[in-house]
């Protein structure tokens, strides 16, 4: 490198250093075109003391020639990797650089805000952009830790029938691996969901999902919910046969054959009534037979006078017209 070019590049780091140090002091917005230098991402913004943060960058030419631009990494935290570059941009291309820096000391009690400070010259012209980072001392109170853990964002599926249609009106309880339990219902569509909140987080790990409807089998399934994602949960029922409230009235054939059948009121009269019109029935016949044995015992008599008055009237006759004749 040539002595006048380092003279060069130290005057232009200089400047951007002294740019830099004053917006850690002031914390002004910044004025430059930000689209030459633009922060991509920063790890956290809230530490503490020692503690690592990596910044994420990104460079743009925006020249209509080919520049070499000197980008410098400073501000109130310490730079450790990546703090200086020189790349050659052509028109209109860009570069993405990472960087890492280290938290400073700071008093007990006590939160202090820096400036992460990303300075480029490019074409003759100065161009930063920054981030500020909250460094709180021993005893401060952090704002991340009054967070609640990290969870899933969202629950969500549908409840379908073994025919592949969506049921509305499922009542659904989900429990997470906290124990925490949620309820849900169904929409027409089939569909549900349960969102994480501050409030109410939904802890990541097995999350099981339990389904019930009037006139379905219940199910149930499990899920694993990372935290971040959304655990989505698919649940088929199966319809049961519905109970009938109305008894349909039987068949006559069934009637005698039919437990129930016979046990119900309505089945008595026919069976009463059935040995009712048999006795009635026969009576005529038992008048008409007692008449006929009357008639008959009366010609028994009769035959039995007539033959019992025969031997007298044979023995007049046979005297008087069939006796022997004797000779002597």
């Amino acid at each position: 490198m040539t002595t006048r070019f380092r003279g060069r590049w130290a005057r232009a780091a200089a400047l951007i250093a002294l740019t830099g140090g004053t917006l850690a002091a002031t914390a002004a917005p910044a004025t430059a075109a930000p689209q030459t230098v633009r922060i991509l991402s920063v790890s956290a913004e809230n530490v503490k003391p020692g503690e690592t943060v990596r910044v994420r960058f990104r460079v743009t030419n925006n020249g209509s020639g080919a520049e070499t631009a000197i980008v410098v990494v400073g501000g109130g935290l310490r730079c450790t990797t990546g703090c200086r570059a020189e790349p050659n941009l052509g028109p209109g291309r860009s570069q993405t650089f990472d960087t890492t820096l280290v938290a400073p000391e700071a008093r007990p009690g006590e939160t202090t805000g820096l400036n992460i400070s990303i300075g480029v010259r490019l074409g003759g012209q100065n161009s930063f952009d920054y981030k500020m980072v909250y460094v709180h001392g021993p005893g401060a109170s952090s704002p991340d830790e009054d967070k609640p853990a990290a969870g899933v964002s969202r629950v969500s599926g549908r409840v379908r029938d073994t025919g592949g249609k969506p049921i509305g009106g499922v009542e659904l309880a989900i429990r997470d691996s906290a124990g925490h339990e949620y309820r849900a219902t169904s929409d027409r569509s089939g569909q549900f969901s349960i969102t994480s909140s501050t409030g109410k987080t939904i802890a990541q790990g097995t999350i099981t999902v339990a389904a019930a409807k009037d006139g379905y089998r219940s199910a149930r399934t499990t899920v694993r919910g990372t935290a971040g994602d959304v655990a989505t949960v698919r649940l088929t029922l199966s319809a049961v046969a519905a109970s009938t409230k109305t008894k349909t009235p039987p068949s006559p054939a069934a009637v005698g054959n039919s437990p129930a059948a016979d046990s119900t009121p309505e089945a008595a009269p026919p069976t009463l009534k059935a040995v009712s019109d048999e006795g009635s029935g026969s009576l005529p016949f038992l008048i008409l037979g007692g008449l006929l044995v009357a008639a008959g015992l009366g010609a028994l008599v009769l035959v039995v006078m007539r033959r019992r008055n025969a031997p007298d009237e044979a023995a007049v006759g046979g005297g008087m017209t069939d006796a022997p004749t004797v000779v002597r």
